[in-house]
């Protein structure tokens, strides 16, 4: 069984608990924190776990000639970059409000530390896991000392090689042993063919001690939903109010009906999951009840007479007989009664033969 452990105080994941759905808003708030607010209360109804935003400090994450690039895309939000980014990223003030209103609301809440100085922000924030985005994955440094710090981490996978995963989770595994690695395909949106949902059974053969989810940025619930179905135990999907709002991770998000039709798709699975133990359950009697089959006598059988497979049939029978399985080790044992062609043969009748019909 994969290892379990607490991601969020009081809320476990891996093993049977079940899936994280992480909500990431990101930066589809626009820069405007009251629409910030309005997306918390927005995946908290519609029972996501956790509303993630991406935090940075961007002259640690970007070197000044790409802050001061022209930007001239339909997405933008400044003429240069850095003014777009500058315009989408929220204050540490601001960040402590979304915190404290995530409380207020009852959903956890945290960030994508974007950069090694946004980490320790986050830490200071006492977010209660740190999510690292799949543009830092390779990054070995950064993943060293936001191990260190302690805190559970979720870590996606987009861009990668199964051998810098190897390498990640060594890295991570040596300082700190609550973390899990999610498939990710960094397009935007995802076509079907690129998801590659199977590495999710690699990871798990390759990591077996950690658990494994999901970060999707296709279109639709479908894909993620068989994700669970895989085995992934966090989901990860951005979400917005409107897809066709400015920003390139709007087309990519699930609105407010996607994310509750995702949340009630998951819970459904995880209850169809079951416990792997194939065996009759007590929902099935009616149907045994009703259509199960027994051994029937094909011809009258005087009492005293050596059982034949020649004398045996299978029907739907009044009472229920022998079930079907057991029917050749009826063979060579003598019946005690008289039997009627046609009737079931019943347990009682059969020398030697104790076995009760399975309900």
């Amino acid at each position: 069984m994969p290892l379990k452990f607490e991601l969020c105080p009081g809320r476990m994941i891996g093993g049977s608990n079940p899936c994280f759905i992480i909500a990431e808003i990101g930066q589809n708030h626009q820069g405007d924190i009251e629409i910030a607010k309005k997306m918390i209360k927005m995946v908290k109804d519609c029972g996501a776990d956790c509303a993630k935003f991406q935090k940075s400090e961007l002259e640690y994450k970007f070197n000044k000639r790409a802050l001061e690039r022209p930007y001239n895309s339909k997405h933008s939000w400044g003429k240069t970059y850095g003014d777009h980014k500058r315009h989408l990223e929220f204050s540490h003030e601001q960040y402590r409000e979304l915190q404290k209103y995530a409380k207020e609301v009852g959903i956890f809440f945290t960030a994508s530390g974007m950069d090694e100085m946004a980490v320790e922000f986050l830490h200071e924030l006492d977010v209660p896991f740190f999510k690292v985005g799949s543009g830092d994955t390779n990054n070995f440094p950064y993943l060293e000392k936001t191990a260190k710090k302690g805190r559970p981490m979720v870590v996606s996978s987009g861009m990668q090689s199964m051998e810098t995963m190897r390498r990640v989770y060594q890295t991570v595994k040596k300082h700190n042993q609550n973390f899990c690695i999610l498939q990710c395909t960094s397009a935007y949106p995802l076509e079907a063919e690129d998801v590659n949902l199977r590495v999710i059974a690699e990871y798990q053969n390759e990591f077996p001690d950690i658990p494994i989810g999901y970060s999707g940025h296709e279109s639709g619930v479908h894909i993620s939903v068989a994700a669970v179905a895989l085995g992934a135990k966090v989901i990860e999907r951005h979400v917005t109010l409107d897809k066709s709002w400015k920003g390139s991770d709007h087309e990519a998000s699930l609105e407010p009906s996607e994310l509750t039709e995702l949340v009630k798709a998951i819970r459904l699975v995880e209850r169809s999951l079951g416990t792997g133990i194939k065996r009759m359950l007590p929902c099935e009697k009616p149907c045994h009840d009703k259509l199960g089959k027994s051994v029937v006598a094909k011809v009258a059988i005087p009492k005293g007479t050596v059982l034949s497979m020649d004398m045996l049939g299978v029907k739907v029978g009044e009472p229920k007989g022998v079930p079907p399985e057991d029917i050749f080790q009826l063979v060579g044992k003598a019946v005690t009664e008289d039997v009627e062609e046609d009737e079931s043969i019943t347990p009682d009748v059969v020398e030697i033969y104790g076995k009760k019909i399975k309900c």
